[in-house]
């Protein structure tokens, strides 16, 4: 071996101006591939993080109610069979056997956590302004481990204690709302229950909307101003693995029977939108891969060309084919090597510059993005891989030559 690359950097060193171009050219390809990768990546987490950071990845729901057409009776006309049937209305249900159900869904392997709460449509108040609202009643120590409510405080304090809320920062600018403020929370549904609650805190969950609609008290609170004592109308859970979601909604539907939702079945548009992104990605990879090992190829056959004499009189003074072979495949793997060393470099460069030029409106970053160390990995052995395959066909034709055709040439 010692000899194969004393001979394969010589090589290299004498043909300066194409060992050069080519391993620009490697590093050029692991550069894109690298930047674009963690680029992808970080957006994706970003995007990710933006939608799923406040909501669950598993929700238990209440059966829906639904009105059954009786069986027709025998002899019936079709036509005289069919009948308008209206919609039963749609009250606030609990889950039969909460417990049990949060129970099982903490027990499933790839679940962090599990908790429920009482949520029902309210009206907040404040004088002569009011918001539809959604009363949320959670266990707050619970409900962080699922959806990082404590992250999302801007003022205030995280506190849901009796006769506290943690309100939005929209809904308590629309009701003309501060910190320490009471406003009134009424029951929807005909139900007259009301309660006064005093801001505890407020959050902001990244949209406006969501900080118009949602505002959390105690079960005990929410429980009692819906009109569901003791009851839950949600279990939601927090998983490991985010595209495995679907797979344990799945499991835990067919243990308990339940109505599960995972957040792939309630977000479809943005899961397309991952896996489109990541097809991308892996066509911008494979397509600089061949590209970078054409290159290669093409080097270092030029390369067993220009070599054919120093080739011949080397296989005259005693190499094997094997060593020959071995002389243009660790040429190919240094070239990628090398290359690919400088690409990772060049693809954090780009990043460091994206990550602190690319601002928003907000004049804030877009986002934050680095470049992991195992990606940065992948990408340098998959690039000295590619030089390696793409030095075999070179590397064969050296070591089919004839010495003394070589030696004449």
């Amino acid at each position: 071996m010692g000899f194969a690359f004393t001979v394969a950097w010589r090589f290299l060193r004498e043909g300066r101006f194409q060992t050069l171009l080519i391993v620009i050219g490697v590093a050029a390809g692991v550069g894109v591939v690298a930047y674009v990768s963690a680029l992808i990546q970080g957006l994706q987490g970003n995007t990710i993080e933006r939608t799923l950071g406040t909501q669950a990845h598993l929700t238990v729901k209440p059966r829906e109610e639904r009105t059954e057409l009786p069986p027709a009776a025998a002899g019936t006309p079709p036509a005289a069979a069919l009948r308008d049937v209206q919609p039963r209305a749609q009250r606030l249900r609990t889950l039969d056997d909460w417990r049990g159900i949060e129970a099982e869904m903490a027990r499933l392997p790839g679940v962090l956590a599990a908790t429920s709460v009482a949520a029902g449509a309210a009206l907040a108040q404040r004088g002569e302004a009011s918001r539809a609202i959604t009363l949320t009643g959670i266990d707050l120590e619970g409900y962080d481990r699922v959806v990082p409510l404590r992250d999302r405080i801007v003022e205030g304090a995280a506190r849901v204690a009796p006769g506290d809320a943690l309100v939005g920062r929209q809904l308590a600018e629309d009701l003309g709302l501060v910190l320490g403020d009471r406003f009134v929370v009424r029951a929807g549904g005909g139900n007259a229950a009301a309660d006064t609650f005093k801001i505890a805190g407020l959050f902001d969950l990244g949209s406006r909307e969501l900080n118009r609609r949602f505002v959390y008290v105690t079960q005990t609170s929410a429980q009692s101003l819906l009109g569901i004592p003791g009851g839950m109308t949600n279990t939601y859970g927090r998983v490991t693995d985010l595209f495995g979601a679907a797979g344990l909604a799945s499991t835990l539907r067919a243990r308990t029977g339940v109505e599960v939702e995972s957040w792939m079945d309630s977000n479809a548009q943005l899961l397309s939108a991952l896996q489109a992104q990541s097809i991308s990605t892996g066509l911008i990879r494979a397509f600089t891969s061949l590209v970078v090992m054409l290159g290669i190829a093409s080097v270092l056959v030029v390369s067993v060309v220009q070599k054919r004499k120093e080739i011949g009189i080397l296989r005259a003074m005693g190499a094997t084919r094997a060593q020959m072979t071995q002389v243009f495949l660790l040429q190919g793997a240094i070239v990628g090597w090398v290359g690919s060393l400088i690409g990772v470099a060049l693809a954090q460069a780009l990043l460091w510059a994206f990550s602190t030029f690319a601002r928003g409106s907000d004049g804030k970053p877009l986002f934050v993005v680095s470049l992991p160390l195992d990606l940065a990995l992948a990408v340098a052995l998959v690039a000295t891989a590619a030089g390696v395959l793409a030095a075999v066909a070179p590397a064969r034709r050296a070591a089919r030559l004839d010495p003394a055709q070589a030696i004449r040439l």
